[in-house]
C-alpha cells in the first residue's frame, strides 16, 4: 500500500508502534508532514505531527482490518465508533452549506450566514475575506461562525486571532462561550504563563495552537522572528485598519501574517482611507493577484473579497428591528460659559485663533497646531487647559524662551484661567446625568467620551461627590492602563452585580468594545472633530443587541465671542451631520472621503479657522449611486453601496448521527469509557451527574480532559470551579441563560465574572471531541466491528475521502454497501445515515449476544473497500465541476494577471519596472504553486467502518 493512497485526513496509521488519526497531511519538502491524533491507549487523546523523512509511518491498509463482534450493550461500541470516525473526519472543503456554525449561541441572522458563505464560497481558493460591516452589524459573531465552519473542515487547527488589547478578553469570551473555540490569551498573564511553561528559545505558537493576541504585544522582535517560522491554518485580524492603513512595523506585521496563513480574516467598519491605493493594499493582503495596477481598478471587480453592509442595509434592517433599537436624534446639550470661562475663551479667540493685525503670539511650524490644541483643552475641561498652558510654559522655559510674545500670551491665559472658578460643562454634566438616572441609589449607567485623559481623571475625581455616589460607581478607561486592567474595567461594565455605574473613557473604547449589554446612554463630554470618531463612539451602545433607543448627548460651550470654535452650532452639526449619514449610509466616513480620524480633525479646523460653513465643507448624505471609477469621492460612494444587494442564505446541512442530542453521545461515551461514570473520580468515575429540569449535566474533567480546558483564563477557571466541576448546558436556551445569568446576577455574593457557570455543550464543544477520542481506542488496530441489526443481507458501512496535495478533505462520501446473496458487486446505498436509521442501529438496538460466524463474512472488507474505491472515483467524476473547475478558473485568471501586469510594468520607469517585474514573479509563482496543491490526488482514502449481519431486533 502507498503513501499516496494511505496519508489522507480520516486514515488510520502507525507511528513508533502506536496507532494515530491522520486530522490533516501536506507535502513538506520531498515527504509528507501529518498532523494525527493517538487513538491507541498509550497517546489517546494526544495531538502530534509527524514527518516522512523522520519518522517510519505505516497506513494500515483498509482491505486488510480484523472483523471482531460487538458485544457492547446495544452496540454501544459500535454506534461511538462510527459516530467518533465521522466527526473528527473533515467535511469537504468546498461544502456551500453551513455544516455546524447554525447549532451555536446566536441568533440566526440571513445577513451573517451570508458573510460566512462568502468566505467558504467554492469559487475561491481559500478562505480569505474581509468583513467591512459597519460598527454594531456583529462582526465578532461573523468571525466566530466563520472559523467554527473551517473547524468543521479541518481547517481550524492552528489559529491567530489579532485584536486591540483592551477587547483581547471579550473576543477570546464570545469565541468560546458561543462557540466553544478555545484560545490562549497572551496577554500580560498568559505571556508570564509562557515564560513559566516553556524555554525562551520555544515558539509559543507551535505549543498553543490557537492564540489570541494583541498587535502590540505582536509586533515585538521576540514573536516576529516566531511568526516567520509557524505557519497557520487560519489568522484573523480584527480592527484590521490598524495594522494596514498604519505604521510600517504594523503593516510588515499584517504581511507576515497573510503570507503564513491558509485563511486569512480581516474586519474593520472602517477599512480604507478614501484613496484606491490603500484599500488596494489591504485587498493584497487577502488575494495579491488581485488588483494590477493599486491606482486604478474597478471595485467591483474585487466585491467577492469583502462584504459591506450597515444598520439600514435592506437585508439587515428586515431582521434587527426588534433587536436593535433606533437611535433618536442625539441631544446637544447648550452650556453658557461662565464670566470666567468666556474671558478665556475670548483671549483664545482674539489672540491665539483669529489674531488681528498684530499677528499671531507663536512662531514656527506649530503656529497653526498649537492655537486649536488650546481650544480643545479649553472645551475639554479645566484640568486639561491647566496641563496644556503649563506643559507649553516648560518647553519655552527650557528654550530660554519664557519672555517672548508667545511666554507672555500664555501668562495671560493662565492668569485668566487661575480666576475661573467652577466649571459650567461639569455643572450641566452633573445636571444631565441626574436627569437621565444616574445617583445615588440608581441603577442607569452610562459612558462618559473625552479625548484627554487628563480630563478623565478629572471626572474622576469630582463626580462621586458632586453625585453623591461611591467611588466603586466610577472607573478609567484609557489606552496607558495595562491590558488586564483595560479588560478587568470592560467586564464590570457589563455585570449586574458590579457597581460599576459611570465609564470614563478616552477614544481607546470607541473600537471594538461592546458597552450596550447594560448601557444605552452616552455623553460625549468634549466632541472629537471628526465624524469616524463620533460614529465609532456611539457605536458602543448602538449596536444590535440593543433593546433600549440609545441617548447620545454632547455637552457644547457658548461663549459671548462668535468666532470661538466651541461655538454649539459647530457640534450641533457635526452631530447632525454623523446622525444622517448614519441613517442614510450607516458610514460617516462617507460624508468627508479622507476616511481617517486625524485627517478629519485636520479639516474641520481648517474650515473653523477660515470661518466656512460646516455645512459647505461637510455636505449631507445623499444615497450611493452607480458612479465610474474616476476620483476617490467616487471610490468612496461606490464601496460604500456595494454591500447593499443582498446575496444568498447558505443552505443549512443536516449532520448525519447516531445520536439526537450531543448530551446522548456524551453519556455513553462516559459509560463505554469508565465502569462507572458517576461514581467520584477516587472511585474510577467523573462524578457524572444529570439535572434535566435545569437543562444540565456535570462531570468531574479528568487530567486529559483538563489538559484541553487548561488554555481558558486561570481566572475562568478558578471562579467556576471548573477543575471539580464542569458544568455543561445541553440546549442552546439553557446556554443563553446561563450566559444571561452571569451578567444579570444581582444577588448578594454574586461571583463579578462574565464567564457563566454552565457551558454550552455545542457541536465543537472539547468535551466532545475529548469523548470521541475515548470512542476511538475501544476497537484494537485496524479493527472493524461487527453487529446484529433488522437488516435482510449483510451490509457494510464505508467512508471514503477524497484530499488535495495539502491533505483538504475536498470530497467525503458515507455509504451502505449491501450484499446480494450468492456474492456479486456489493450494492452502494448513498446514504449510510438512512441505511443505520432503517436497521435500528441507534440507541433502541437490542445486543443478544448470539455468537456471529466471522469468518463467513471475512472477505467482505476488500470487496467493500475496492467497491468503495470505484464508487469515490465516479463521484469524483461527478462533481469535477466543484472539485476542479474553481482550479481551472482560477489558473486561467492568475495567468490572465501576469499578462496585464507584465504590460502594465512595461510602461513604468526602469527602477519601478524591475521592482514590480520582482513582486509579478514572486506573487505569480506563490499562486500557480497555491493551485497546484489545491488538486485532487488520484486514490482515495476508504475505511468500512462496520458490518451489518441480519439478526437484529428492537426493543
Amino acid at each position: 500500500m502507498t503513501a499516496e493512497t494511505g496519508f489522507a485526513a480520516g486514515g488510520a496509521v502507525v507511528v513508533r508502534d502506536e496507532e494515530w488519526i491522520v486530522s490533516s497531511c501536506e507535502r513538506a519538502g520531498e515527504g509528507w508532514r501529518l498532523r494525527c491524533t493517538g487513538s491507541s491507549e498509550l497517546v489517546r487523546g494526544t495531538t502530534a505531527t509527524f514527518f516522512t523523512g523522520l519518522d517510519e509511518i505505516e497506513p494500515l491498509d483498509p482491505a486488510a482490518a480484523e472483523l471482531v463482534q460487538d458485544d457492547s450493550p446495544r452496540f454501544r461500541r459500535s454506534r461511538l465508533w462510527v459516530e467518533a470516525v465521522l466527526r473528527k473526519t473533515p467535511v469537504p472543503l468546498h461544502e456551500p452549506g453551513l455544516t455546524i456554525s447554525h447549532d451555536m449561541l446566536l441568533d440566526p441572522l440571513d445577513y451573517q450566514r451570508q458573510a460566512v458563505a462568502t468566505a467558504l464560497d467554492a469559487q475561491r481558493l481559500r478562505p480569505r475575506l474581509l468583513i467591512a460591516d459597519a460598527v454594531g452589524l456583529g462582526k465578532t459573531l461573523e468571525i466566530g461562525m466563520i472559523l467554527a465552519e473551517l473547524a468543521r473542515r479541518g481547517r481550524a487547527e492552528r489559529v491567530l486571532v489579532v485584536t486591540p488589547r483592551h477587547v483581547l478578553e471579550q473576543m477570546q469570551y464570545e469565541l468560546w462561550t458561543r462557540f466553544a473555540l478555545p484560545l490562549v490569551r497572551l496577554d500580560s498573564e498568559g505571556i508570564q504563563k509562557v515564560r513559566q511553561q516553556l524555554p525562551a528559545s520555544r515558539n509559543p505558537f507551535t505549543y498553543f495552537p490557537r492564540v489570541i493576541v494583541s498587535i502590540d504585544t505582536l509586533k515585538s522582535a521576540r514573536y516576529r522572528a516566531h511568526l516567520e517560522r509557524h505557519h497557520w491554518d487560519a489568522v484573523v485580524i480584527d480592527e484590521s485598519h490598524n495594522v494596514t492603513n498604519a505604521a510600517a512595523q504594523r503593516s510588515e506585521l499584517a504581511q507576515v501574517l497573510a503570507r503564513q496563513t491558509d485563511a486569512l480574516i480581516l474586519a474593520s467598519a472602517t477599512p480604507h482611507n478614501g484613496r484606491a491605493e490603500s484599500f488596494a493594499g489591504l485587498i493584497n493582503l487577502l488575494d495579491p493577484t488581485a488588483i494590477v495596477d493599486p491606482a486604478d481598478y474597478d471595485v467591483r471587480d474585487i466585491r467577492h473579497l469583502f462584504v459591506r453592509r450597515h444598520r439600514h442595509s435592506p437585508d439587515v434592517a428586515r431582521e434587527v428591528g426588534h433587536m436593535w433599537a433606533e437611535r433618536p436624534e442625539p441631544e446637544v446639550l447648550s452650556v453658557k460659559a461662565t464670566p470666567g470661562e468666556d474671558a478665556v475663551a475670548t483671549e483664545l479667540s482674539t489672540t491665539w485663533l483669529h489674531p488681528g493685525s498684530g499677528g499671531s503670539p507663536i512662531t514656527g511650524g506649530g503656529r497653526q497646531l498649537f492655537p486649536w490644541t488650546l481650544a480643545k483643552a479649553f472645551l475639554s475641561s479645566p484640568a486639561a487647559f491647566a496641563e496644556t498652558v503649563e506643559n507649553r510654559q516648560k518647553t519655552l522655559a527650557q528654550k530660554g524662551e519664557t519672555h517672548t510674545l508667545e511666554g507672555q500670551a500664555l501668562a495671560r491665559l493662565a492668569a485668566l484661567a487661575d480666576e475661573v472658578t467652577g466649571s459650567a460643562k461639569l455643572d450641566a454634566l452633573v445636571a444631565h446625568l441626574e436627569r437621565i438616572g444616574v445617583g445615588k441609589g440608581r441603577d442607569n449607567r452610562v459612558v462618559l467620551f473625552s479625548e484627554r485623559v487628563v480630563t478623565l481623571h478629572w471626572l474622576r475625581r469630582e463626580l462621586p461627590r458632586l453625585l453623591g455616589v461611591p467611588e466603586s460607581a466610577f472607573a478609567v478607561l484609557h489606552g496607558g492602563l495595562p491590558d488586564d486592567e483595560q479588560m478587568r474595567v470592560v467586564e464590570a461594565f457589563r455585570l449586574a452585580a458590579s457597581p460599576l455605574r459611570v465609564l470614563i473613557t478616552g477614544d481607546v473604547a470607541s473600537e471594538g468594545v461592546n458597552l450596550h449589554k447594560r448601557c444605552h446612554d452616552l455623553v460625549h463630554v468634549d466632541i472629537p472633530w471628526s465624524l469616524i470618531r463620533i460614529e465609532q463612539r456611539n457605536g458602543r451602545i448602538d449596536r444590535y443587541g440593543q433593546q433600549h433607543p440609545p441617548r447620545i448627548a454632547a455637552l457644547a460651550l457658548t461663549t459671548s465671542n462668535e468666532r470661538f470654535s466651541g461655538d454649539v452650532r459647530v457640534i450641533t452639526r457635526l452631530l447632525d451631520k454623523e446622525h444622517k449619514a448614519h441613517l442614510a449610509l450607516g458610514d460617516a466616513a462617507s460624508l468627508l472621503h479622507l476616511h481617517d480620524a486625524g485627517r478629519e480633525e485636520d479639516e474641520v479646523r481648517r474650515v473653523l479657522e477660515n470661518g466656512t460653513s460646516i455645512d459647505i465643507a461637510i455636505p449631507d448624505p445623499t444615497p450611493p449611486a452607480s458612479v465610474d471609477f474616476d476620483d476617490d469621492a467616487a471610490f468612496d460612494e461606490l464601496f460604500a453601496g456595494l454591500g447593499d444587494p443582498p446575496a444568498p442564505t447558505p443552505p443549512v446541512v443536516d449532520r448525519a448521527s447516531l445520536f439526537d442530542r450531543e448530551v446522548d453521545f456524551l453519556r455513553e461515551a462516559l459509560a463505554e469509557a469508565f465502569d462507572q461514570p458517576t461514581a467520584s473520580p477516587r472511585a474510577g468515575g467523573v462524578g457524572w451527574a444529570e439535572h434535566p429540569d435545569e437543562g444540565l449535566v456535570e462531570l468531574t474533567p479528568p487530567s486529559d480532559l483538563m489538559a484541553r480546558l487548561r488554555v481558558l483564563p486561570d481566572s475562568y477557571l478558578a471562579q467556576r470551579k471548573v477543575k471539580e466541576k464542569l458544568l455543561l448546558a445541553v440546549t442552546a436556551e439553557h446556554g443563553e441563560d446561563h450566559l444571561r445569568r452571569a451578567v444579570d446576577d444581582t444577588a448578594a455574593g454574586a461571583k463579578q465574572t462574565q464567564w457563566p457557570l454552565a457551558h454550552y455543550l455545542s457541536p465543537l464543544h472539547p468535551v466532545l471531541d475529548w469523548a470521541a477520542d475515548r470512542a476511538l481506542t475501544r476497537l484494537g488496530r485496524n479493527q472493524v466491528p461487527v453487529a446484529t441489526a433488522a437488516v435482510d443481507r449483510p451490509t457494510a458501512i464505508v467512508l471514503g475521502t477524497l484530499t488535495n496535495q495539502r491533505g483538504q478533505v475536498v470530497l467525503r462520501a458515507c455509504v451502505g454497501m449491501q450484499f446480494l446473496p450468492g456474492g456479486g458487486t456489493p450494492v452502494v446505498v448513498p446514504d449510510a445515515d438512512d441505511v443505520l436509521r432503517a436497521a435500528g442501529f441507534r440507541a433502541d438496538a437490542v445486543n443478544t449476544g448470539a455468537p456471529i460466524d466471522l469468518a463467513a463474512h471475512r472477505d467482505l472488507v476488500p470487496a467493500s473497500v475496492e467497491q468503495m474505491r470505484r464508487h469515490m472515483a465516479m463521484l469524483k467524476e461527478q462533481r469535477a465541476a466543484v472539485v476542479s473547475e474553481p482550479l481551472r478558473q482560477a489558473a486561467r485568471e492568475v495567468r490572465d494577471w501576469r499578462r496585464r501586469s507584465e504590460e502594465r510594468a512595461a510602461t513604468l520607469a526602469p527602477n519601478a519596472a524591475k521592482a514590480a517585474r520582482r513582486r509579478i514573479e514572486e506573487h505569480g509563482t506563490q499562486a500557480q504553486r497555491l493551485v497546484a496543491s489545491l488538486s485532487a490526488r488520484s486514490e482515495p482514502m476508504v475505511r468500512v467502518l462496520l458490518l451489518l449481519v441480519p439478526g437484529g431486533q428492537t426493543s
